[in-house]
């Protein structure tokens, strides 16, 4: 299996995470202003999944740049 990507391929990656960037930041700020504990609960795992899957994201664009 290749272990490079593409230029389209590493396009969609920026695409995805800046759209997880974007998530994240709007959950974080959501949560601060919710009332209502079990909506604060459930932005609070989105913000929790959210970091994960920019970290996972993050680790393909980094991989890539390590190996060229």
């Amino acid at each position: 299996m290749a272990k490079y990507l593409g230029l389209h391929e590493t396009l969609d990656l920026h695409e995805l995470l800046s759209f997880k960037n974007l998530c994240l930041t709007k959950a974080t700020t959501m949560s601060a202003l919710a009332q209502d504990e079990e909506l604060k609960a459930i932005l609070s795992d989105e913000v929790t999944a959210g970091i994960h899957h920019i970290q996972q994201l993050q680790q393909f664009l980094t991989d890539r740049r390590d190996k060229q």
